[in-house]
């Protein structure tokens, strides 16, 4: 009985390491991954190295997997095509799971977020809901999802409304807006909820967070090619194995983020189809 329960485990690990060694990743024992390094707290530079939970969320997949990280750095509007290019294996870089993304790619489910209003600490102006964009220019990084739900808005909310548009601008990255408040060339930024709290720790008495509540809760998720389903089943296994060790809890609580629950996965999830 033991000798075939050994024989079991042994060809249960064997079929594994044969399944991982197949997958169709671009190099052997690793995962490139596509990342635009300029959006911490998510992925950013420190000391000339990645850094940030999305680069050690897949650094503890990989280690799963026995594999290492090779983090290419490339701007936002860049990822999709360039993993669509095989460039990369995955993206890895806080991208929301939408509908549209969902028709060219697919994306593993790691994290629920959403978007919070930066505005100048000292300004009158401090907009508690888009609802009081209208009229008013507003910053956001180019090629984020929620870019959608501020034109729909301003079309459906403002100008049908008989109230002036909002004025969108679009920046190459998340940093670049911020700086586009504080020059006064927007009246107001829309980013992710840490990038805001990060904005706002390192930028004391300078911007603040003026949103009272969550906008436009999604779920975040690794992008993965559509034709490497073994690349998409391989993330998965590793993701489902890094959820039960302690080095996830301790970097889910490192960064004060909270883990997504299987229902929240399942009814965001479906919301995104």
């Amino acid at each position: 009985m033991k000798k075939t329960l050994k024989l079991a485990v042994i060809s249960s690990v064997a079929m594994w390491v044969s399944f991982n060694a197949s997958a169709e990743f671009l190099q052997p024992a690793k995962i490139v991954a596509g990342s635009d390094i300029t959006f911490a707290p998510y992925e950013y530079m420190d000391q000339g190295k990645p850094a940030g939970f999305d680069i050690e969320m897949l650094s503890g997949i990989a280690k799963q997997l026995n594999r290492q990280v090779v983090s290419v750095d490339t701007r936002f509007p860049n990822l999709i095509p360039g993993l669509r290019g095989k460039r990369f294996d995955v993206t890895n870089s806080a991208m929301y799971i939408t509908p549209e993304r969902l028709k060219v790619i697919d994306m593993v489910p790691y994290l629920k977020t959403g978007q919070q209003i930066l505005s100048l600490a000292n300004a009158a102006y401090q907009p508690k809901t888009p609802a009081e964009f209208c009229g008013h220019k507003v910053g956001t990084m180019a090629g984020s999802s929620f870019l959608q739900h501020l034109q729909n808005f301003s079309d459906t909310q403002c100008v049908k409304q008989g109230k002036p548009p909002i004025q969108i601008s679009e920046y190459p990255t998340d940093p670049q807006t911020t700086q586009a408040l504080l020059s006064h060339a927007v009246d107001a930024q829309i980013t992710d909820v840490a990038v805001a709290q990060a904005a706002v720790k390192k930028l004391p008495g300078k911007v603040t967070v003026t949103s009272t509540q969550l906008l436009y809760p999604v779920l975040m998720g690794i992008g993965v090619r559509k034709d490497a389903p073994d690349v998409k089943a391989a993330i998965t296994d590793g993701l489902n194995k890094f959820r039960k060790t302690p080095e996830y809890q301790q970097l889910f609580a490192r960064y004060h983020f909270t883990a997504p629950t299987e229902q929240e996965i399942q009814s965001l999830s479906a919301s995104a189809e």
